[in-house]
């Protein structure tokens, strides 16, 4: 009975038949095709232009640092411990725009061409005329020096946000902030109102918005994480929202919504705060950046003693930055 039992298990017991050897072959095409597929996709969701490398402009600077583009595509920027704003015009020549540039840190131009730079010489916010005259726009807030106003973007409206870091300058008089806090500061587009715009940061540096006027990006550098805020019609920021785990010196946005960070190079996310592309930098560190050239593909970054451009497939969003 047992082996009669054994017999019946046998023989309805299922044995697989060997996978042959061509169909293992032809499975294995497949899914190294599915794989290179997956990578052309991740590939294509970079910035950078097909084929396009980075290239070193100019070099022997102490810091680079606030780069811009006026209407015309020139590139300005400043090497701040030599106290002189230089411009990289479009044609490829360097000169000396202004010196001293009361120690000029983070710049933008506005609409009608003026430069807008972070005075850290004495803790203002300067417009520059295009005949170099100086109108100063922010000297204090409440009585109290301001910290030393880094990075600066203005709004469509006109509209400008500061950030407003601690950092101790050697050419400072003094050595403790005056203020509390180290926040990000609105001023209106009538130059007349300064208020202070967060309250809960804890070195704020790199600053962008979108072209549309309707959010900012502000990095937190000291904490390591980057920050979107609502833009409200009075200037106002509410309704912030963690973007991504990662400090910024200086940061621009295109035109896909992709923002651009900096220090380690030149990190991409795009505007869910996936990363999705890296741009190296052989410096020690990656002051800023901002597109330029005559099509505004082109990403300029200013890295320690150098000035570097890499050509992207797609445009800058502000116009200036």
């Amino acid at each position: 009975m047992r082996h009669e039992r054994r017999k019946n298990k046998e023989r309805f017991c299922w044995h697989p038949a060997p996978i042959p050897a061509k169909f293992a072959v032809v499975m294995k095409i497949i899914f190294q095709a599915i794989v290179l597929v997956s990578a052309v996709t991740v590939l294509a969701e970079g910035v950078v232009a097909p084929d396009a490398k980075l290239q070193k402009l100019s070099g022997g600077f102490q810091f680079t640092e606030g780069p811009t583009c006026d209407a015309h595509g020139n590139l300005f920027f400043v090497d701040q411990p030599n106290d002189r704003i230089m411009e990289w015009s479009a044609d490829g020549k360097l000169s000396t725009f202004l010196q001293p540039s009361g120690r000029a840190n983070g710049m933008m131009f506005d609409a009608q061409g003026n430069l807008i730079a972070c005075a850290d010489e004495h803790n203002q916010l300067w417009s520059i005329a295009p005949d170099k005259t100086v109108t100063v726009l922010v000297t204090n807030f409440n009585g109290k020096y301001l910290n030393g106003p880094n990075d600066v973007w203005i709004a469509p409206n006109g509209a400008m946000y500061l950030s407003d870091p601690f950092y101790r300058r050697k050419w400072w008089d003094h050595t403790m902030m005056a203020l509390t806090n180290e926040e990000v500061f609105y001023l209106s587009p009538d130059k007349k109102t300064l208020a202070q715009v967060t309250g809960d940061l804890k070195k704020p540096n790199g600053i962008t918005g979108t072209a549309d006027g309707k959010n900012l990006f502000v990095s937190d550098i000291r904490a390591g994480q980057t920050w979107r805020y609502d833009i409200q019609p009075d200037g106002a920021l509410t309704n912030k929202t963690f973007f991504c785990a990662l400090g910024s010196d200086g940061m621009t946005i295109d035109a896909e919504g992709n923002l651009y960070l900096t220090g380690h190079g030149v990190t991409v996310f795009d505007k869910t705060g996936k990363q999705i592309d890296q741009i190296d930098v052989p410096e020690k560190w990656s002051a800023n950046v901002c597109f330029g050239g005559a099509d505004h593909k082109t990403l300029f970054i200013t890295a320690t003693e150098s000035l570097y451009s890499i050509q992207l497939r797609v445009k800058g969003a502000n116009a200036a930055k």
